[in-house]
């Protein structure tokens, strides 16, 4: 096989959440297959970029952005491809789950309207107006590739009796609503802008992470690996693959695909 395929030397990826469980992760795969990578968050991962630029031998800029406020997207990317060169590669990674576990951990009949707006904004709505500002650069450049991480609850709902006596950094944890919607809206976005864009050479697709281990406790993570043909929750390390496939020539005919990493759950 020719391992060029997958090589992304020469190519500047943003990666958005990438302070995050995954973010970290992705952005040392990215680097690590030769791309330049800009990270960005909330706050700017410095010490990240700092760390993967010395470990990798490629060149990382960590950059701050409330995605809430698309009117920063446009400078954002021009301030990213004054340093690094023309963006390549977008990985819409970023979600969040507000500010206050507990308040997202509500039951759905006493969910908050404005964590669902905040939390809508962020997991669907910036991932439209990011990649507003980037296609049509892309599209007139005559190819990219964007990436938008979804999840396994965009396309199944979640079993609620695997949340009986689960917890999450110690709080009685279920899978709410504006998760399951938010999701399944990435889902919906990266069809519509696959086609949008496709004639143009740039590739849209949705990466879905099945349930990733974390700070789960282990009642959870026994009840979930039993719904898994796998019969294991994911590491981050298990959507590396998918991610450099997505992001190279490897998936040069690949578009509007969902490509779900989740040990075989949505198979049942």
């Amino acid at each position: 096989m020719n391992d060029r395929l997958f090589s992304l030397e020469g190519r500047t990826a943003l990666l958005t959440g990438a302070a995050g469980l995954l973010g970290g992760v992705f952005a040392q795969a990215l680097a690590e297959a030769g791309a330049q990578v800009a990270l960005v968050d909330l706050a700017a991962p410095t010490d990240l970029a700092s760390r993967l630029s010395d470990e990798t031998g490629s060149k990382l800029r960590a950059y701050a952005c409330d995605l809430r406020d698309a009117s920063l997207f446009e400078n954002l990317v021009d301030q990213i491809e004054r340093d690094l060169g023309p963006v390549d590669i977008l990985h819409n990674n970023a979600a969040t789950k507000g500010a206050d576990l507990a308040k997202f951990f509500v039951p759905d009949e006493d969910f908050d309207v404005a964590l669902w707006r905040e939390i809508m904004s962020v997991n669907l709505d910036a991932m439209f107006f990011l990649a507003r500002v980037v296609g049509p650069r892309m599209a007139a450049r005559g190819g990219g590739s964007i990436i938008q991480t979804g999840s396994i609850y965009g396309l199944i709902a979640p079993d609620q009796r695997i949340y009986e006596g689960s917890s999450y950094h110690g709080l009685q944890i279920s899978s709410p609503a504006i998760y399951s919607a938010s999701k399944a809206g990435v889902v919906g976005l990266t069809r519509h802008l696959a086609s949008l864009w496709g004639a143009k050479g740039v590739r849209v697709n949705c990466l879905v992470p099945g349930g990733v281990r974390a700070a789960q406790n282990d009642v959870f993570e026994t009840s979930y690996s039993r719904r898994v043909p796998l019969g294991r929750m994911a590491t981050p390390e298990d959507l590396v693959g998918a991610l450099i496939f997505l992001a190279s020539n490897a998936s040069a005919y690949v578009t509007g695909q969902v490509l779900a990493v989740d040990g075989g759950l949505t198979a049942w």
